[in-house]
């Protein structure tokens, strides 16, 4: 298997070498080499003491945050008046010159 790693120079003191995604497996060392092989060494180990399966997850049927607003005022007598006065103000936007 390949997995992907950051090494970082760390100038005065080594390298730092980290398995991307896998949170804990990190290595130091003082040569580039050196540090790889301690990480090979801490992936192996973890993975001697785990087991990598697939999981599965029933989709979420989350409703949109704005569905239980859906169809509040249907009943409202004032309704379309409220929506004609959002037209005629837009329009009214829409007409004036640009600043």
């Amino acid at each position: 298997m390949t997995y992907s790693a950051i090494l970082e120079d760390r100038e005065s003191d080594g390298f730092t070498a980290t398995i991307l995604g896998w949170p804990g497996c990190t290595a130091t060392g003082a040569t580039r080499e050196e540090v790889l092989a301690s990480l090979r060494r801490v992936l192996r180990d973890r993975l001697s003491k785990a087991e990598i399966v697939p999981l599965e997850l029933d989709a979420l049927e989350e409703a949109h945050p704005w569905a239980k607003f859906a169809g509040m005022f249907q009943d409202d007598p004032l309704f379309d008046q409220v929506v004609e006065d959002i037209r005629a103000y837009r329009r009214e936007i829409d007409a004036e010159p640009p600043k």
